[in-house]
């Protein structure tokens, strides 16, 4: 399961987006610091593509994937240096596999700001600037440790100080670590590393009720930083989760919104992380979705299912999921031959349908 952390400034907007994405109940208010300690909820990724195909075969029951959203306190300038809850915050970051920075970008009067002014790409260098300082303690430490390793002419010692010197450099001049490729002579480097700049970076611009674009400076500044971004309000969101769902669904039209903030969030996600979706489903037993990265094996997606299905992997049965659907199940789409048999170096597509034998 996916862990994304929720950061910004206080005040950004970013428990009340969690709130109305999860429905997680975190406290929300005007001043610094509502969050201490993070507030984790688990949430559904929506699929319709694994509804149809449960409801084509008579599935027993949908399980769809899920993502961890952790609500991170709001950070403030000096976090590195232990101001605010910073070590907390920090610490925090690291528990994640991604990082969704929400900046504010609305220009509400009710909510004060912590820097007294409207200024969404200050506001993002603030924490980028933290989060590089931070991790430039880490990496100098680093290569202290790794250039007394690689003074024994360890090959793996020597590529992991080189990559470490390049890493300073870029963090000494405001550059996050994934801005500095990892070669493969280090390993795994950038694990021992762990380093927080390291992680993808998606930013939410909370933006004002009415809006619905990616404000410029944004969206050029994300393009910059080799981040996703995407456009929510929190405060529609908010409304939009308190909402049945037939009220929702007229309220998004009324707005121009096609899908619901979760959507979008978890699409810009899916997209940053380039992830694919694939299922498992039987008749009388469970549809599941599952999440992989892009490019992976028959042979990963059996590792993803279950370690002995993939130590036994024989071969695939595969279907894309239209496919399935359209034929109204697996009999008639093998009698049509459509069902493919595949071996272990199959690369996974997005909504493949997969059987594994195994012994």
């Amino acid at each position: 399961m996916m862990k994304v952390g929720i950061v910004g400034l206080p005040n950004a907007g970013k428990s009340t987006l969690f709130n109305a994405l999860t429905q997680g109940g975190a406290q929300t208010g005007d001043y610094p610091f509502t969050t201490i300690d993070p507030n984790i909820a688990v949430v559904t990724v929506p699929d319709q593509r694994l509804e149809k195909v449960a409801a084509t075969i008579a599935s027993s029951k949908v399980v769809l994937e899920t993502i961890e959203f952790h609500d991170i306190a709001g950070l403030v300038p000096g976090a590195a240096e232990g101001e605010g809850l910073g070590n907390r915050f920090l610490g925090a970051i690291r528990e994640t596999d991604a990082i969704c920075h929400v900046v504010r970008a609305h220009q509400s009067s009710e909510v004060p700001h912590p820097e007294g002014r409207i200024d969404p790409v200050n506001d993002l260098e603030l924490i980028e600037t933290e989060l590089c300082a931070a991790d430039l303690e880490t990496a100098a430490s680093r290569l202290d440790r790794v250039t007394k390793q690689a003074r024994a002419l360890d090959p793996e010692a020597i590529a992991e100080k080189a990559w470490l010197e390049d890493v300073v450099a870029a963090l000494s001049a405001g550059r996050p670590v994934r801005s500095v490729p990892l070669p493969d002579a280090a390993g795994d480097a950038d694990r021992r590393l762990q380093a927080l700049t390291s992680k993808p970076m998606l930013y939410v611009a909370n933006i004002d009720e009415g809006e619905v674009a990616v404000p410029s400076e944004i969206a050029v500044h994300a393009a910059a930083a080799n981040a996703a971004v995407v456009a929510i309000s929190a405060r529609i969101e908010m409304e939009l989760a308190e909402l049945d769902e037939a009220e929702a669904a007229e309220l998004r039209g009324e707005l121009d919104l096609a899908e619901s903030g979760l959507e979008r969030l978890i699409g810009a996600a899916w997209e940053l992380l380039d992830l694919i979706s694939f299922f498992t489903a039987g008749e009388a037993k469970e549809a599941m979705a599952r999440s992989l990265k892009r490019g992976t094996t028959a042979h990963g997606a059996a590792a993803k299912i279950h370690t002995d299905i993939a130590d036994g992997f024989v071969k695939a049965e595969v279907i894309g999921w239209e496919a399935l659907v359209e034929h109204g199940g697996y009999s008639a789409a093998r009698d049509a031959g459509k069902l493919r048999i595949e071996g272990r170096d199959y690369l996974m597509a997005d909504g493949d349908v997969i059987t594994i034998k195994h012994t």
